[in-house]
């Protein structure tokens, strides 16, 4: 416990504590339009993304993995958080939110962080693209101050809304936005140490109060006052019932908030040339999610824009972060009447350019111009993050990622029967097997690529088609199968059985370390008995020849091998020749 507080602090300084100050006193200014804005497009009130930005804030600099993670509300979470209220309501939200802090929690004790890092690209920029979609278009609305618009879980019924109500546009909110919109955009220019969506905010607001007074729905209008009082410890109702249908929203949320504070753990490792702990961090979004329902936050996550901020102004420990979260505290005693007077569509133009920001527009059309299977589940990806949810994109993507992935490596499965080469007897080629040129008694196979469930069927068909006749000796060249699992091995043994039960021999060269393994855990490789395992094919073939029954060589006109002259009766200088040869081959 002593380590998980202390490591980080080693040789902290006045001079440390005071660029922690200021980073923190920035980011903190940024959190706060940024946590309301979140909250209320998640559909709860402004101030639990105050409260959350405070407490999960704190809690995930303290025992995170990152030195200089900024934890807090996200846009990640907008489409999960709003369809769990519309459906099941505030106090169910909350209780998902502690299921998947747990899950966090226990993904860090068991050291899964570094599985999450295995989650396909395409899957990953799919389903943000999708989120931004979602946050870009719920902010319409606002944007032009459009008035009875219900809100719905489905993009498509949103859209309805928007078309159906359009004729309600109010000018005031429009320019209100513009104007917000413009300083966003234009201010990092002008004044780039000050944030740009705090100014936005501030002078749109100071506009719309002074020239256009209750001209444009305001935070304080449409949610009600914002409470400047602490937030007050409350536990949620647990029920099996609820458990039960959150399991899957809490599983989404889990993932999401892990997979974004994984990743802006690397980009502020990046950053900063410091390595991050992932399992300790996510045992630290564990503890953050836990603590925070308590206090009627909502869900939180390490968030890029603001980690990356807070080490562009100075940070140098998690000391940032907390400042951060007291900075959040003290405006919300001090200053939180004042937040109830801001215009909706004054915070509409800052979800918009989070939405852009997060939307990977680049990453998006690369993946596309690929033309691959990767092409397709990012598509997919997308398209049902937008038309269904969240949970049903991510697990379609992950289970179509893992069916290509899979129909990819058994398409790299080759089997080839194959040959000494005549004119090269140090390899063996597959060219030179034909109707004239081919042993009767001895089978040459090459395997290049993984021997697992998805390729077995291939494997298996290709051997025993090629093959036509049941030779005395099998050579299985395994000198590129760099993996095999249990199916492959249930199938491998199954053409081991059968040679073994019509009198032949299977015999293996090159044979990797893992498939060995296998192999020997499963009694295979006994069974196969260790004398028939070698290290070149030109051993195997010498060892074959020995086993096969000479009989059937007088007369064989193929002479696949050096030995078939003398092997065969060869008369003559040629028999000579080949007798004095041995095969060569060492692949």
């Amino acid at each position: 416990m002593q380590k998980l507080f202390f490591d980080r602090f080693s040789s902290y300084s006045v001079k440390n504590f005071q660029k922690d100050l200021f980073s923190g006193l920035i980011v903190g200014v940024i959190a706060i339009p940024l946590g309301m804005a979140f909250a209320i497009a998640s559909g709860v009130k402004p101030e639990y993304g105050i409260y959350t930005t405070i407490i999960a804030g704190i809690l995930i600099s303290l025992f995170g993995g990152s030195r200089y993670q900024i934890g807090g509300p996200t846009g990640a979470f907008i489409p999960v958080l709003l369809g769990i209220v519309m459906t099941y309501g505030y106090n169910n939200l909350l209780i998902a939110g502690m299921m998947a802090g747990f899950m966090l929690f226990l993904m860090g004790v068991f050291k899964l962080g570094s599985l999450i890092k295995y989650i396909p690209k395409p899957v990953t920029i799919g389903f943000t693209s999708g989120i931004a979609v979602i946050i870009f278009t719920g902010q319409i609305a606002n944007f032009f101050g459009l008035q009875n618009i219900e809100k719905h879980e489905e993009f498509i019924n949103n859209m309805q809304e928007i078309v159906i109500h359009f004729g309600t546009i109010n000018g005031y909110s429009v320019l209100t936005a513009v104007i917000s919109l413009s300083i966003i955009l234009f201010s990092p220019k002008l004044f780039p140490k000050i944030p740009g969506p705090l100014i936005g905010l501030v002078l749109s607001s100071v506009i719309a109060a002074v020239f256009f007074p209750d001209k444009v729905a305001t935070i304080g209008s449409t949610y009600g006052e914002i409470s400047n009082q602490l937030p007050k410890f409350h536990l949620p109702v647990f029920t099996w019932e609820a458990i039960h249908q959150l399991i899957g929203s809490a599983f989404v949320i889990a993932m999401l908030g892990g997979i974004e504070s994984l990743l802006s753990a690397v980009v502020a490792d990046g950053m900063t040339g410091t390595k991050h702990n992932s399992n300790r961090e996510l045992i630290g979004q564990g503890i953050a999610n836990i603590i925070t329902p308590l206090f009627g936050g909502i869900p939180a996550t390490g968030a890029i824009a603001r980690t990356a901020t807070n080490i562009k102004n100075g940070a140098t420990s998690p000391i940032s972060g907390v400042i951060h979260g007291i900075v959040v505290l003290i405006v919300l005693l001090l200053l939180a009447p004042l937040a109830s007077s801001i215009p909706l569509a004054s915070m509409a133009p800052i979800l918009m350019v989070v939405a852009w920001n997060m939307s990977e527009m680049k990453h998006f059309a690369h993946v596309l111009k690929t033309r691959t299977t990767d092409s397709i589940v990012l598509v997919i990806t997308f398209l049902l993050t937008v038309f269904t949810d969240l949970t049903t994109a991510v697990e379609v993507g992950l289970v179509l990622a893992a069916i290509l992935f899979v129909k990819r490596m058994s398409d790299l499965l080759t089997v080839a029967k194959g040959l000494p080469d005549p004119y090269n007897q140090n390899r063996v080629s597959s060219q030179v097997v034909d109707s004239g040129n081919d042993c009767p008694q001895v089978s040459i196979f090459t395997i290049e690529g993984a021997l697992f469930f998805g390729a077995i069927q291939m494997f298996e068909n290709t051997i025993m088609g090629i093959i036509n006749h049941r030779p005395e000796v099998l050579i299985l060249r395994m000198g590129k199968v760099p993996y095999m699992d249990t199916s492959g091995e249930s199938n491998l043994s199954g053409i081991v059985r059968d040679f073994k039960k019509h009198g032949g021999k299977v015999i293996m060269t090159g044979l990797q370390e893992q498939p060995k393994e296998v192999l020997k855990r499963t009694g295979l490789y006994n069974e196969i008995g260790e004398d028939q395992f070698f290290e070149h094919t030109g051993e195997a073939i010498n060892y074959a020849l020995k086993n096969i029954k000479a009989h059937k060589c007088r007369g064989c006109k193929h002479f696949a091998f050096q030995e078939c002259g003398k092997l065969s009766n060869l008369p003559g200088e040629a028999g000579r020749i080949i007798r004095t040869k041995k095969v060569l081959v060492k692949s």
